[in-house]
């Protein structure tokens, strides 16, 4: 009998591609803002994932340069690599 389930976004690639299509939908505000909490809400309510997930995933994102985060973790910004993932 297996007890767990294997987690859907524990790879963090995968977490990662999931927050930046909650980034892709989301109209950025000033300056091109996208409010952290657009990326976390529907990650950990809608499609469950953990905040371990979530984290690791972020992290994969800004290393690979997709985004990047302000200073003060509020919102996060696309970069180029970021933006060449939907073009």
């Amino acid at each position: 009998m297996k007890v767990t389930t294997d987690r859907p976004y524990a790879d963090p690639e995968k977490a990662a591609r999931r927050l930046m299509k909650h980034a892709r939908a989301f109209e950025p505000k000033q300056d091109g803002r996208i409010y952290i909490e657009k990326l976390n809400a529907p990650f950990l309510y809608v499609h469950k994932g953990t905040p371990a997930e979530y984290l690791a995933g972020l992290n994969f994102a800004i290393e690979r340069g997709w985004i990047k985060m302000h200073e003060s973790g509020t919102f996060v910004r696309f970069e180029q690599a970021g933006s060449d993932l939907f073009a």
